[in-house]
């Protein structure tokens, strides 16, 4: 194992009609004016966001509101969300909504603290030292930036999708009711799930240290998602399940599962940012369409952790060699995304990329990893073209 640095500071508020804290909560963290940040009508059409104002009103709280962040959010949005907070001199931001919403926040957020265009972060060429503080009311279960220092904004010249970590933009507290999640379609839903076991999954194949304990927290998370996905793809109401979803969205991203790792692979991520900004797909559809490609082509590299994960993960049976317990786990695997209707490639995800836009997403690829990563495998520009041709 490695040594680590855990810091998880978001006071989370969880359970039914927590929402109606929000005023509270934004006081409490020092808020006293507030852009409301969020993306698409549903919010509105819930009457989510109306109740969420209507709070900060009968608190006194000044607000101001942008609209508008979408799956894979725009780099335009977050420029225009810098302009506003600057121009209505707002010192809090509250997302309401999924992983868009909140990204899109903790952009603004960046931009609005530091000097200079916020987009050199996400190219790597500065880091931020700070950001404008944030609150969350969460409405999807999945990408987990409720608790977590990362936020992925897409750059719309270039079609160029980038991931930003940093300490600065955890939110200060994140509001969790299961309930808000029952509006959801399936198929989010799904998508949803399939990203939560997917930040699991990048912390747990790696071939650098590990914990007993982490691998326990990390195997029981993932069989409590796989279990609930099932129920939820039955039975979409279930607050049962849908809190142990919404719960365990948080706990795969906020850095618990990958004490003792090396930090983990992320290469699935990385090739699904490129699949993302080329063609806007749902980002937990598109890493199940290439998850099964990627792990044919590094498992032998990383026997131990593939054989482990399909027999306390998947409950494959332990009869035949290690490679064959592998193999049938991987299978396991995509035929859980399948039972919850995720694609297993890319056909399935409806895209059929021309051998020359594999090659430009693996280069791309290839550039934003700096040259080549991966914890399972180390992979270079040459091994992520081989994977995405696999993968259709």
């Amino acid at each position: 194992m490695f040594g680590f640095n855990y810091y998880t500071p978001t006071k989370v508020v969880f359970g039914k009609d927590t929402e109606n804290q929000v005023a509270d909560l934004v006081k409490e963290f020092g808020g006293t004016k507030v852009l409301v940040h969020y993306g698409g009508g549903s919010v509105v059409r819930s009457g989510l966001l109306a109740r969420v104002t209507d709070k900060l009103e009968e608190a006194g709280i000044p607000y101001v509101t942008l609209g508008g962040a979408v799956p894979n959010p725009h780099l335009g949005l977050v420029y225009e969300g810098i302009e506003l907070c600057k121009k209505e001199k707002v010192d809090f931001l509250l997302g309401v909504g999924g992983g868009s919403a909140i990204d899109s926040a903790k952009a603004i957020g960046y931009g609005v603290a530091n000097e200079g265009d916020v987009w050199d972060f996400y190219d790597y060429k500065r880091k931020a030292t700070g950001c404008l503080p944030l609150g969350v009311i969460l409405t999807i279960a999945a990408t987990g930036s409720e608790m977590s220092d990362s936020s992925v904004i897409t750059k719309e010249e270039g079609l160029v999708k980038r991931g930003y970590s940093s300490n600065y933009a955890r939110p200060k507290f994140a509001i969790m009711n299961p309930e808000l999640t029952m509006t959801l379609p399936d198929y989010q839903t799904a998508c949803g799930c399939t990203d939560i076991m997917m930040h699991t999954m990048e912390r747990y194949f790696t071939n650098g240290g590990n914990m007993e304990i982490t691998d326990a927290l990390a195997e029981g998370l993932l069989r409590t998602v796989k279990k609930n996905a099932l129920i939820l793809n039955e039975d979409p109401k279930n607050y049962d399940a849908r809190a142990e979803v919404m719960w365990a969205g948080s706990l795969a991203h906020n850095g618990l599962t990958g004490c003792g790792n090396d930090g983990g692979d992320w290469m699935t991520h990385k090739l699904e940012h490129e699949l993302g900004g080329l063609y806007d797909v749902a980002h937990g559809a598109g890493l199940a369409a290439i998850w099964g490609s990627w792990a044919r082509y590094v498992y032998k590299d990383c026997l131990p952790r593939f054989r482990k994960f399909a027999i306390n993960v998947m409950d494959v049976e332990e009869v035949g060699s290690d490679e064959e317990i592998a193999l049938c786990g991987i299978e396991a695997m995509e035929e859980f995304y399948r039972t919850i209707h995720m694609p297993t490639n890319l056909r399935e995800l409806g895209v059929n990329p021309t051998e020359e836009e594999l090659a430009l997403m693996a280069k791309k690829c290839a550039i934003g990893v700096g040259g080549e990563m991966g914890s399972a495998k180390v992979l270079n520009e040459e091994a992520m073209l081989a994977i995405y041709k696999a993968s259709m």
